[in-house]
């Protein structure tokens, strides 16, 4: 139902006042005021979501509300930070009830369960845009950072890779999936699971890290050249991220390996992480995992020669999808 007589501020009162009892100051005022604690560090990220670019316009806006936020909370966990609050700036067509209820009420409880508060932001009309600058704190030097990977490394990568890209594919009329998987697909993509908890224990344990948002062969780029190493992928066991892999592979749907190896490595909108950490820690990593109850799997090593390369059984090289990562700026 549109509600014609709701102005900007009788909006953000409706749906997204509350209270922030650890903010020094919260919604209301011309700043929100934070107060980290001592020897801490604070940890700002900003993410943007734009209909018909981020997420279609079908998509239920209570999941959209738990994307818009988890999507930025993925960046703190890449960081090792705890979140503390975020604030929203929200474009919308038209003030529609049967829209920002759903819509606060995913972002909300997902914000409930990490303990992060809405402490401010701004409302315009116009296209759909939601952009969400969130904010956590991280004691000083223990950050997780892109540069602190060293040859001899092992990679990780938490949970499982492409599940965003096949739910893709379907709604693109390209693929068609058995229900259950398609189901558990839409919800990766839909739907992800910020990593914090496993971002929090693993400091101290990985050397770099990354939030793997736009394909893990473009993000983990981003740390290799950040560190100034490079990597060499497994790729039988890349392929194997893939959730439901074995299922995918007997179902007689036209899903072979090559499709599974571009999911993994070029799909996107996964928010798993990339991270890396020495040998001699493996115990301490799979402690961490358990610790975060998600899964990890080794994936590679972090070489001293510069580049990417994808290794067959045998340890040889490979060639590289084509297709390396989503860019905002191309097509």
């Amino acid at each position: 139902m549109l509600d014609a007589e709701m102005g900007e501020f009788d909006l953000i009162a409706r749906y997204f006042t509350r209270p922030a009892p650890n903010a020094v100051l919260g919604v209301g005022d011309d700043c929100a005021l934070l107060q980290p604690g001592p020897g801490l560090q604070l940890a700002v990220s900003s993410d943007m979501l734009v209909e018909g670019r981020h997420f279609l316009s079908t998509v239920d806006p209570a999941r959209l509300g738990h994307k818009a936020l988890a999507v930025n909370l993925s960046d703190l966990a890449a960081c090792g930070a705890k979140p503390r609050a975020f604030t929203l700036a929200l474009a919308l067509p038209a003030a529609d009830d049967a829209w920002l209820a759903p819509f606060s009420r995913g972002l909300l409880a997902l914000a409930d369960a990490h303990g992060c508060e809405l402490i401010g932001g701004d409302t315009t009309r116009g296209p759909l845009n939601i952009c969400i600058t969130v904010f956590g704190e991280v004691p000083a030097g223990q950050a997780l950072l892109r540069s602190g990977a060293r040859a001899g490394d092992d990679l990780y990568v938490s949970g499982t890779l492409g599940g965003a890209r096949l739910a893709l594919e379907v709604f693109r009329g390209s693929l068609t999936l058995p229900a259950p998987v398609f189901e558990q697909a839409r919800a990766r993509m839909e739907q992800p699971t910020p990593r914090v908890a496993l971002g929090l224990a693993l400091r101290g344990v990985a050397r770099s890290a990354i939030d793997v948002s736009d394909g893990l062969l473009g993000d983990l780029g981003h740390v290799l050249r950040a560190s100034g190493v490079g990597a060499s992928i497994d790729r039988s066991v890349a392929i194997t991220l893939v959730a439901s892999y074995q299922e995918l592979t007997r179902a007689n749907i036209g899903f072979d390996d090559e499709m599974a190896l571009d999911c993994v490595l070029a799909g996107g909108d996964d928010y798993e992480l990339a991270f890396t950490a020495p040998p001699s820690l493996r115990d301490a990593v799979q402690a961490a995992a358990r610790e975060a109850q998600t899964p990890v799997t080794r994936i590679g090593r972090i070489d001293a020669e510069p580049g990417l390369r994808l290794l067959d059984a045998r340890g040889q090289p490979l060639p590289l999808p084509p297709r390396r990562s989503f860019d905002h700026f191309a097509g």
